[in-house]
């Protein structure tokens, strides 16, 4: 009886942790990108202003346009 109550509850933490975090939201700067120094600005929506758009996936900002 014990052994079935702890995989329920593990099942409940498994279930919450992965329903409040996309997939999509998960990533991770990589700081050994090495970005070319080419000046063709984006203005993201997340993110802000970045001077191309390696910089700005690099630093996983989304919604990214041409400045």
């Amino acid at each position: 009886m014990t052994k079935m109550i702890r995989v329920f509850l593990l099942g409940l933490v498994v279930t919450s942790t992965m329903g409040s975090v996309s997939y999509a939201d998960r990533c991770v700067p990589d700081p050994n990108v090495v970005c070319p120094a080419i000046f063709d600005p984006v203005d993201c929506a997340k993110g802000g202003f970045f001077s191309n758009a390696c910089f700005a996936a690099a630093a996983c900002a989304r919604g990214c346009r041409p400045a």
